[in-house]
């Protein structure tokens, strides 16, 4: 298995603040980068997941809807900052470019986030985590996805494994199907095939919200099929912002925010 330089750091902030609150999933995954990079506070403040969606613009539903969490789960609403409300579920939550943009300002310019709309497939992916797992600086990739690809989070080892040796797509249906944000942390790599470990932000997912995907599922929820669209930010130190650029450009990979059909709070004026 190859984890990501600041994995531990993540995996840390990710432990003390689960779950999500209610809307705040790409708020949580940029909270989750900064903190992988050892960027802890802005301006005296502590940064967390409600100073992201500030940040960002994050707009939240005014009404919580029980549809859009997974099952077990209950939702959070107790903000520590009170966020812009909407009225229609649909369109609330973190827009791609502000999450990048919340980001790198929460960073003090001190890291780089780079989104990128794909096309994604394996060889894609394979290719970006390879530069990535090779730098020295931590990295977090930001996955804004369709959950309905993806395995069930609570795949069984004996499944998982199957997958590794022999390639076997059986897995368990996913847990639910909504537009979200979660970290790419990690891959296990087998005879034939590759799982990627992801750190999501509802605790019910896997082991403590640690789960594995096989790489062709990773591949498609990033396409998010018949969804607006989706991609992956690469947070990684400036210093290295060169070389994931390049890296990105000779995969294929188009450099850019995407629509993900929500919107912000400049926006709601």
């Amino acid at each position: 298995m190859t984890l990501l330089p600041g994995t531990q750091e993540l995996l840390a902030l990710q432990a003390r603040e689960l779950p999500q609150r209610d809307d705040l999933c790409g708020a949580f995954c940029g909270a989750l980068a900064l903190h992988a990079a050892g960027i802890e506070e802005f301006g005296g403040e502590a940064i967390d997941q409600d100073a992201v969606a500030l940040a960002a613009g994050t707009v939240v539903s005014a009404m919580r809807d029980a549809g859009n969490l997974p099952l077990g789960e209950r939702g959070r609403r107790d903000y520590r900052l009170s966020p812009p409300l909407i009225d229609d579920a649909a369109v609330s939550g973190t827009t791609a470019g502000g999450l990048a943009r919340a980001v790198e300002q929460l960073s003090g310019g001190a890291l780089a986030a780079l989104p990128y709309t794909g096309p994604w497939n394996t060889s894609a992916l394979a290719g970006l985590f390879d530069l990535a797992a090779g730098l020295e600086r931590a990295v977090t990739f930001v996955a804004n996805l369709a959950t309905g690809p993806l395995w069930g989070a609570g795949a069984r080892a004996g499944q998982l494994l199957a997958y590794l040796f022999d390639g076997e797509q059986a897995g368990p249906p996913s847990d639910w199907e909504v537009g979200h944000f979660v970290c790419v942390i990690g891959r296990v790599r087998g005879p034939r095939g590759s799982l990627y470990a992801v750190a999501d932000t509802y605790p019910s997912l896997g082991s403590d919200g640690v789960h594995l995907q096989p790489q062709e599922h990773l591949a498609i929820a990033l396409q998010r099929p018949g969804m607006a669209p989706g991609g992956l930010i690469v947070v990684a130190s400036v210093e290295d912002a060169a070389a994931v650029r390049s890296h990105a450009g000779a995969l294929g990979l188009n450099e850019g925010a995407w629509d993900n059909g929500t919107v912000t709070q400049g926006m709601l004026r």
